[in-house]
């Protein structure tokens, strides 16, 4: 499973539908999760990435350092926002030829499973959790803070990492 993260001052989600668009999602400051679940995710797979993206400290401490992960964005205890948006081109295939293939990414029904999971584990774990609709046609709108913008994986068992 995969999770590009970005630390930004606000984020959010808008969709297309019959009325206009509506934001499905929206935060301050905090993280911006693109998700993906590949073929060979579990359950175990998205609790570990859960895990890590709560904890990655990729947030100022007083001294400057990237010391404090979203649970605690400000070293006082605030929680930041975290927006999950789904994102199946992330497990692209980009090795041979012009065209990504999207052979690695979980198959629709599964990625939607997968994602859902983990979203209600995040919504279980972190107080402010906003999400896209999974398989919509999304606009993300973000203001990326540094920019600071990291790659996260756990593969599936046996699963080699690209």
């Amino acid at each position: 499973m995969i999770a590009l993260i970005q630390r930004v001052r606000r984020a959010e989600v808008r969709v297309a539908d019959s009325g206009g668009e509506r934001v499905t999602g929206a935060i301050g400051q905090g993280l911006l999760a693109l998700v993906c679940a590949e073929r060979g995710d579990t359950e175990a797979n998205a609790d570990k990435l859960l895990a890590k993206l709560l904890g990655y400290r990729v947030f100022s401490d007083a001294a400057g350092k990237m010391n404090l992960g979203v649970q605690n964005i400000d070293g006082n205890g605030k929680a930041g926002g975290l927006l999950l948006v789904s994102q199946f081109t992330l497990a692209a295939d980009t090795n041979s030829g012009l065209r990504p293939s999207f052979t690695p990414a979980a198959p629709p029904e599964e990625g939607r499973r997968l994602f859902e999971y983990f979203v209600a584990a995040a919504r279980a774990k972190h107080p402010v959790v906003e999400t896209g609709e999974f398989g919509a046609d999304m606009q993300v709108s973000l203001v990326n803070d540094g920019p600071v913008t990291f790659w996260l994986q756990v593969p599936a068992q046996g699963a080699q990492l690209t």
